[in-house]
């Protein structure tokens, strides 16, 4: 079922029958022509399948994309971005945490940015997933960069792109590194929370966990170390800790792996049944600037969140050479995290004449509703696909 309605969604597919049925007309019975685009398409749903996502490939993305319908589609950005940051500092993680989560659900649409909707087509939103519910920010921030470039570039640039330049412009607010952002992506029209679910890692997971759910979107260790990198600054709220300070796998005790000053530091922020929506600083010593303090924070013992320190404290693993490499060599850091931004930035995008661009970032146009959604179906049954496999 997978295979056939991903195949539907393939112009290739219906070309391929059509020639051969053009070309065969005269000397090949119905029959046998049914049987030959049967065939045919059978053919292209296996490239499909065994191509995993690629065919939503980063090849139509370019970064000079609105050089002429859009010329300062990033000082806009840039402008509020900035503006909002210097009321708020947090906002640059946040902006760019929000682009991660938007990325690992059905790829970098802005579906994430969608509120829950009964009309034209009914919307589940994956704003309120478990990794989601009342943790995500910036929603308004991007609705805030929308309207300012709408005004200058009425319906020319997307959300997803709003979303992917805003991440790059917080990591250089925060005194991370730059880079030419691939553009011309288009808004997804749907979301989907149960993947939201499934794909996102949790400050919970353990090493394998966050290796498999980085697997599933094609990113390698080396991005899971360099993208959890952005840990190092922005806040992170008491319920995501508690655990590791007062019953560690429900032992009773903290998590071992927990510095015992930092424990102590951290139990007088969140104490035991205290409010768990108290903000904690992941960085110690500057927590609203992009550097290698994260990793150099493992190195003894003070990861804030247990997927932090799993990095460094699981046994024998492969990331702690990363980790030792990040801490010693910030320009390291800044080269892989600039990297694996740009990876996950191109995962399962929408280019051409798929998907929209749509008017407000957190409501599809009211014409999607007449779209073939049969893309959207098979861009779902796929994800759904790799991560059952793990």
């Amino acid at each position: 079922m997978i295979a056939m309605i991903t195949c539907l969604s393939i112009n290739k597919c219906s070309i391929a029958s059509t020639t051969t049925h053009k070309h065969s007309s005269n000397i090949i019975t119905n029959k046998k022509m049914s049987n030959i685009r049967v065939t045919v398409a059978a053919l292209w749903c296996v490239v499909v399948v065994f191509g995993g996502l690629t065919l939503s490939s980063d090849a139509q993305l370019d970064t000079s994309f609105y050089k002429k319908t859009c010329p300062k589609v990033h000082s806009i950005v840039r402008e509020v971005v900035r503006n909002v940051s210097k009321k708020d500092p947090r906002m640059l993680a946040s902006l760019i945490r929000l682009h991660f989560h938007d990325c690992f659900v059905l790829g970098c649409d802005a579906s994430i940015l969608l509120n829950n909707t009964d009309t034209p087509t009914k919307i589940e939103s994956e704003q309120q997933a478990a990794p989601n519910n009342n943790s995500i920010r910036g929603l308004d921030v991007v609705n805030q960069i929308k309207t300012a470039v709408e005004n200058a570039c009425p319906g020319i640039v997307s959300c997803a792109d709003i979303l992917t330049l805003a991440s790059e412009i917080s990591s250089v607010l925060g005194g991370g590194p730059d880079w030419k952002v691939p553009l011309g992506r288009r808004d997804g029209v749907t979301a989907n929370r149960t993947l939201a679910n499934l794909n996102l890692p949790s400050p919970f997971s353990g090493l394998d966990t966050l290796k498999s759910r980085f697997l599933a979107q094609g990113l390698n260790t080396t991005d899971l170390v360099a993208l959890s990198g952005a840990h190092t600054f922005g806040r992170a709220r008491c319920t995501f800790i508690t655990n590791r300070l007062y019953n560690f796998s429900n032992s009773g005790k903290p998590d071992p792996t927990l510095d015992t000053t930092y424990l102590q530091q951290l139990r007088g922020e969140c104490p035991n049944g205290g409010n768990g929506n108290n903000l904690v600083n992941f960085d110690l010593t500057t927590p609203d600037t992009i550097d290698n303090h994260y990793y150099s924070n493992l190195q003894v013992k003070k990861g804030l969140l247990q997927s932090d320190q799993e990095l460094f404290s699981t046994t024998g693993a492969d990331t702690i050479n990363l980790v030792n490499t990040f801490a010693k060599n910030q320009d390291a850091f800044f080269a892989s995290f600039k990297a694996s931004m740009i990876k996950m930035g191109n995962i399962g995008v929408i280019t051409g004449k798929n998907g929209e661009i749509r008017k407000q970032c957190n409501f599809i146009n009211k014409k999607s509703a007449e779209l073939d959604l049969a893309s959207v179906v098979s861009k779902e049954s796929s994800q759904e696909g790799l991560v059952s496999s793990f």
